[in-house]
């Protein structure tokens, strides 16, 4: 199918109307023949709204990309498209908390990969998002999800930063417990941390103004 425009010949002048038109096979005449599925009327008077409507409509039938691609201009080739807007809004508060800066600091000196504070958020927003193992969340974050600073993301690089946040995860609780309590003018008691079912659990930190103190998991109510 397609849009078919005609003009006529008035004594006004020439005057073009719009069909959707479909182009179909006579085998008695042996030659293609045109056949109007729908009459738009004069282009000089088309209902444009009408035109919108009915290409949303469309539309729908295709995927995102597919929608997209066929709507870039001449000269212009559709590459992807990844939704932003949850991890977008989780990056803001995790800077809001200073989740970023935290974490760069303790990753200083560390012969570490330096995207490490973005491979974590990385997993945090898997987790809130669309919760996945560390395979499956390299893949979300490769293609499926736009996480700013991380285009891709291998499995073990996620292994490696666990790793690491389980080194420092102390002092990370205490700096966004007090980040936290400041910004949101909270009572915080409790910090957990997520684990995989089959990682070791270190003791939970508890954290007030004026003390610190370590609860271990076994004497948690289950």
């Amino acid at each position: 199918m397609y849009l078919r425009r005609t003009v006529r010949r008035t004594k006004d002048g020439e005057v073009a109307y719009l069909q959707l038109a479909h182009n179909e096979w006579d085998p008695v005449a042996k030659q293609s023949k045109v056949r109007v599925i729908y009459n738009f009327g004069r282009e000089d008077q088309l209902d444009r709204d009408a035109i919108r409507r009915l290409v949303s409509s469309l539309q729908r039938a295709l995927e995102p990309d597919e929608a997209l691609a066929s709507a870039a201009g001449p000269g212009l080739r559709f590459i992807e498209s990844r939704p932003m807007g949850g991890a977008w809004a989780l990056d803001g508060l995790w800077r809001e908390l200073a989740v970023d800066r935290t974490l760069a600091g303790l990753l200083r000196g560390r012969r570490l990969d330096g995207r490490a504070e973005r491979v974590i958020f990385a997993m945090v927003a898997n987790r809130a998002l669309e919760p996945l193992s560390k395979l499956a969340c390299s893949k979300w974050v490769s293609e499926r999800a736009w996480i700013a600073g991380l285009p891709e993301l291998d499995e073990d690089s996620c292994y490696r930063s666990m790793d690491w946040l389980l080194e420092v995860q102390n002092e990370l609780a205490e700096a966004v417990y007090f980040a936290t309590a400041d910004l949101l003018n909270l009572e915080v008691d409790l910090l957990f941390f997520d684990y995989p079912a089959n990682q070791r659990l270190d003791p939970i930190i508890t954290i007030n103004r004026s003390q610190s103190t370590l609860i271990e998991p076994s004497s948690l109510p289950v």
